[in-house]
């Protein structure tokens, strides 16, 4: 069983819509995934509570059960778990760290994400994990040419001593009319944008988490790595 943290420091930066997508993405694709809402938040729980499946594809949890919660999944013959962190506290934060082969930090194109994605990286580091900054809620780009906001968060992130994901997903109001329905974008729109975006996202960390990382990866979102002269993406391996 492989176990993925989707985590962010700092509210709004859609760590929620991250896990849930990803979840149901990879239920759709055939692997037997399940979520494990740790954020007292409850989000992701309130999305998908209205599931008819609901019970079997989402667990209410805390940071302190999760280790247990892991190996009651691999028992169970579970594929992939993947945990909605908490924002905080910090030592919350790191249990759901622990008991991850992977963690994706979300932020969103804006300083203070990023400085919130600096301290998700931290954490990551000091624990010895493997990490993944995913952005998030970028704008869409325009006649193939990448928003200036957009381009500088990666150029920023080159610094960040850890991979960038290749995808970046887009600010889309298609995310909110899908959780409204306690739906992923796949089922509310498999051939849109969105729906593209999240697909090529859990190809890319599926094949991190089976150690293919280095495999390339064609995205719908190549644009950003065409996009401005001398911009360099940090390697996934």
């Amino acid at each position: 069983m492989k176990t993925l943290a989707v985590m962010s420091r700092k509210g709004g930066a859609g760590k929620t819509t991250v896990a849930v997508n990803l979840t149901l993405a990879a239920r759709a694709m055939g692997v037997k995934a399940v979520l494990a809402d740790a954020d007292p938040m409850r989000s992701a729980c309130e999305v998908l509570k209205g599931r008819e499946e609901a019970a079997s594809v989402l667990f209410e949890t805390s940071a302190s059960k999760l280790f247990p919660l892991t190996q009651a999944c691999a028992r169970a013959g579970v594929e992939l778990l993947i945990i909605d962190t908490p924002a905080a506290p910090e030592a919350d934060v790191a249990e759901a760290v622990k008991v991850a082969d992977l963690c994706l930090a979300v932020a969103r194109p804006t300083y203070l994400d990023l400085a919130a994605a600096v301290l998700s990286v931290a954490v990551i580091q000091r624990l010895g994990r493997e990490g993944l900054i995913v952005l998030n809620q970028c704008a869409p780009a325009r006649n193939g040419v990448e928003p200036p906001g957009v381009l500088k968060a990666f150029e920023a992130l080159r610094f960040a001593s850890l991979a960038v994901a290749p995808v970046a997903l887009r600010s889309r109001v298609v995310y909110q009319t899908a959780f409204a329905q306690a739906r992923s974008v796949l089922e509310i729109d498999a051939g849109g944008a969105a729906a593209r975006e999240v697909r090529d996202l859990f190809g890319h960390v599926w094949r991190l988490l089976n150690g293919e990382g280095r495999a390339p990866l064609r995205t719908a979102n190549d644009d950003l790595r065409r996009g401005g002269a001398g911009l360099k993406l940090m390697p996934t391996a």
